[in-house]
């Protein structure tokens, strides 16, 4: 457990795990939903899994879409390589940068749930299919994920 906590770099805890807290304290505290356990260990991990797919969603939904509607323009990835090894501060920035994502990509789904909320007493049967729905959301997320990881290092080996 100790070699866990060691190896979280400030990226882990900046886009997963304090995300992942802020997210279920708010829904306990703002929405009355409580998603938690109460156990620090279990709890930690929970948190840190939520950061983890609210980030995907930020990654795979929220910047593709503000790219598209030309909110953000990014460089070119190799551009962005080379001078990343000229200024140090331009990593940090770049995680900073992923940070505002996923932060943008939370509260957007904490409107999701709270619309949800809402369609779920309108239309009951929602409420039947829930845990189906969302490990069906999950397996898509984490299949795209998958596949621009994948993507990612491919880029990664053509440029060394």
């Amino acid at each position: 457990m100790e070699k866990f906590f060691e190896q979280l770099t400030s990226y882990n805890i900046l886009n997963n795990l304090l995300p992942g807290a802020i997210f279920c304290y708010i829904l306990k505290y703002f929405l009355n939903i409580d998603i938690i356990a109460n156990s620090l260990i279990g709890d930690l991990f929970f948190y840190y899994f939520c950061g983890m797919v609210i980030s995907r969603i930020g990654s795979i939904l929220i910047e593709p879409l503000l790219k598209k509607i030309k909110f953000v323009e990014f460089v070119d990835y190799k551009l962005f390589l080379e001078a990343s090894k000229v200024d140090s501060k331009i990593s940090i920035l770049s995680e900073t940068n992923n940070m505002y994502r996923t932060f943008i990509a939370l509260f957007t789904l904490l409107l999701i749930v709270k619309l949800y909320e809402y369609l779920s007493i309108k239309f009951v049967f929602l409420n039947k299919y829930l845990v189906v729905i969302v490990i069906i959301l999950l397996l898509i997320l984490f299949i795209v994920s998958y596949r621009k990881q994948v993507n990612y290092i491919k880029k990664e080996l053509k440029i060394h």
